[in-house]
C-alpha cells in the first residue's frame, strides 16, 4: 500500500483509511481492535472518527467510537498513527451532543476537540475536521439549495480564528472540511489566505459510482487549491455490493438504520446499481471490488474511507487496490453514469 501526501500539509497518509462509525454499534471492542490490527498490518496508517459516532448517532451511544479507537491507540506508537476526529455542527439537530450549543466558535469547537482528545486518550488529533456546514445546505440525499430555509450560523472567519488558537496550542495539527460545497470550500481558503490563517487540507465528501458530484465544481477548486479528497461511503451504503438486488431486505445497514434510506430510495438508484453489478459480473469481478477499485483509482482521491462489520468483509475492502480497472471498463462505467447520472447524490 503506498502513502499520499494529504493536500498542502506534512501528513503522509495511506491510500486506504479505516472509518469507525461501526465501532461500538454493529461492532464490539474486540471485533473493533481486531480491524485496526489487521488494517494497520497491511499498510493502513490513517483512522478516520468522530464525535457523535457510532452512526446511527443516538445520545446513548456518541463518542463509543473514539474511546475503543483510543483504549487501540494508547498501546501504539502515536508517531506511527494518523488520527482523524470531526466537530459536529448545529445544522443536523443534534442537541444532546455536548449538552449544549454545536456552534462552530471558540467555545464549542474547544468543547468538543477536548473531549474528543479524552476519548482517544490523545494529546493531539492529526486533522481535525468540520462535520458539515453550520450554514444552510442540501445535504445527505437533499439536493437543492434553498435560500428560503437560511439560519443564523458561526462566520467562517470565526471559526478559522477558532481553529487557529487551537493549532498553536498543539491540540490539532491540520484541519479538514466534510459534506462542504464549492462555495464553501473557496470560502474558507479565501479567508484563510486575506487574515493569514490556517487553510483546509482535506475534504472528505461522499464519492461512488452513485454519487459523482464531486467530479463537476468541487474536483477544480480542490485541485487547484491542493485540498485532498478524502472520499467515504464507496460503497454507497452497501448498496454497490449488490446484495440488495436479490433481497431487499438482506441485512445490512440500509435496512437496520432506515433513517439513511432516503439518499438512496430514488427512481434510478437500483436500476444503475443493477447496472454495475452486471458490468462486474461481465468482467469477472464483484460488484463490491469494482465499485471500491473505482474509487480508490481517481487521480483525486488521497484516501478511501472504507468500513467493515467483519475481517473477511475488511480484507475484501483492502484488496480492492490490487484490482486492475482497464481503459475500456473505465469506459463502460462512464457510460453507465452517463445512463444513470449521479442518481444518489
Amino acid at each position: 500500500m503506498n502513502n499520499r501526501q494529504l493536500g498542502s500539509s506534512a501528513l503522509e497518509v495511506s491510500e486506504i483509511c479505516l472509518g469507525t462509525m461501526t465501532f461500538g454499534q454493529q461492532n464490539s471492542e474486540p471485533e473493533a481492535h481486531a480491524q485496526l490490527d489487521r488494517a494497520f498490518a497491511a499498510g493502513v496508517n490513517f483512522i478516520d472518527t468522530a464525535e457523535m459516532y457510532p452512526v446511527p448517532a443516538r445520545a446513548a451511544t456518541a463518542g463509543r467510537s473514539e474511546a475503543i479507537v483510543g483504549n487501540w491507540l494508547a498501546t501504539q506508537s502515536r508517531q506511527e498513527v494518523i488520527v482523524a476526529s470531526k466537530a459536529a455542527g448545529p445544522s443536523r439537530g443534534l442537541k444532546w451532543l455536548r449538552d449544549g450549543p454545536l456552534a462552530f466558535d471558540l467555545p464549542g469547537l474547544r468543547s468538543a476537540l477536548e473531549a474528543s482528545l479524552r476519548r482517544l486518550r490523545t494529546d493531539y488529533i492529526d486533522l481535525y475536521q468540520l462535520h458539515w456546514p453550520a450554514r444552510n445546505q442540501p445535504m445527505f440525499g437533499q439536493w437543492q439549495y434553498d435560500p428560503a430555509t437560511e439560519h443564523a450560523s458561526t462566520p467562517i472567519l470565526e471559526t478559522l480564528q477558532a481553529l487557529a488558537i487551537l493549532v498553536q496550542e498543539g491540540k490539532i495539527r491540520y484541519f479538514g472540511l466534510s459534506n462542504e460545497h464549492p462555495w464553501g470550500v473557496m470560502e474558507f481558503v479565501r479567508l484563510a489566505r486575506e487574515h493569514n490563517l490556517p487553510r483546509p487540507v482535506s475534504l472528505q465528501n461522499a464519492y461512488n459510482l452513485l454519487n459523482r458530484v464531486y467530479e463537476s465544481g468541487l474536483a477544480e477548486v480542490c485541485h487547484r487549491e491542493n485540498i485532498g479528497l478524502l472520499p467515504y461511503s464507496p460503497l454507497a451504503f452497501g448498496m454497490l455490493s449488490g446484495k440488495y438486488l436479490a433481497d431487499a431486505k438482506a441485512a445490512g445497514r440500509l435496512t437496520q438504520f432506515g433513517d439513511f434510506g432516503q439518499r438512496y430510495a430514488k427512481i434510478n438508484v437500483v436500476p444503475a446499481v443493477a447496472a454495475y453489478a452486471e458490468l462486474a459480473h461481465r468482467h469477472g469481478l464483484r460488484p463490491s471490488q469494482l465499485a471500491l477499485a473505482f474509487v480508490c483509482s481517481r487521480w483525486f482521491s488521497a484516501s478511501t474511507i472504507i468500513g467493515a462489520t467483519s475481517i473477511a468483509q475488511l480484507d475484501e475492502n483492502l484488496g480492492a487496490l490490487a484490482v486492475p480497472l482497464p481503459a475500456a471498463l473505465l469506459a463502460e462505467i462512464d457510460d453507465i453514469h452517463l445512463r444513470y447520472t449521479n442518481p444518489a447524490p
